[in-house]
């Protein structure tokens, strides 16, 4: 799925897009939501299957250090984690269905990373920016730990900042094919997930 801006109310005319009133209003109705599940790079891949969903971003929040690059939130303490800014349409894909896609591609019980991905950097975070957010995040968390009679270490911020990676990462899974599924099969997440949801 190619993540840009889908305009379909647009026409192209002499070289120019026109953007009617209609499609700025599909705009303004589209919300984001900010995941931090360890590689980046998986939870697009991961989220951009699913329909509604409008773009995904590979990038960092939760932090102290503006404008960090790569290196500096994989070996300082900056305090950011890899997080991925997530457009979607609410019309189309609900925020507790968001969630659930979350879940399912991260492990909810490592306290260390995810997967091969171990350190600060690569902890799980869910996002809120409201308490109508976090009281459904809380009732998530709530019924994944009765479920499997665990306590579920992924962490609940309050969104601050986000801020865009480095060009290369940007849908890294569809530009660096074969390289991702290397990197993806030596962690062995397809497995881990399958161990835990399946």
């Amino acid at each position: 799925m190619c993540k840009t801006l889908l305009f379909s109310h647009n026409q192209l005319i002499g070289g120019e897009l026109k953007v009617t009133t209609k499609n700025l209003n599909e705009i303004s109705n589209y919300k984001k939501v900010y995941f931090a599940g360890g590689c980046f790079w998986c939870m697009e891949e991961s989220f951009d299957k699913e329909k509604g969903i409008i773009q995904s971003i590979s990038g960092y929040s939760g932090g102290h250090l503006i404008n960090p690059t790569y290196k500096e939130v994989i070996y300082k303490d900056t305090g950011h984690v890899e997080t991925i800014e997530i457009t979607y349409d609410p019309k189309v894909i609900s925020y507790k269905k968001l969630l659930d896609v979350f879940w399912k591609n991260i492990d909810p019980f490592d306290k260390y990373g995810q997967f091969c991905d171990k350190g600060k950097s690569y902890r799980s975070v869910i996002f809120y920016k409201n308490n109508k957010q976090k009281k459904v995040i809380q009732k998530s968390i709530s019924e994944i730990e009765q479920r499997f009679n665990s306590k579920v270490v992924t962490l609940l911020w309050k969104f601050d900042k986000f801020y865009q990676a480095e060009d290369y990462h940007q849908d890294y899974y569809q530009k660096n094919f074969l390289r991702y599924l290397a990197y993806k099969k030596a962690c062995q997440r397809e497995e881990v997930l399958n161990k835990i949801w399946n």
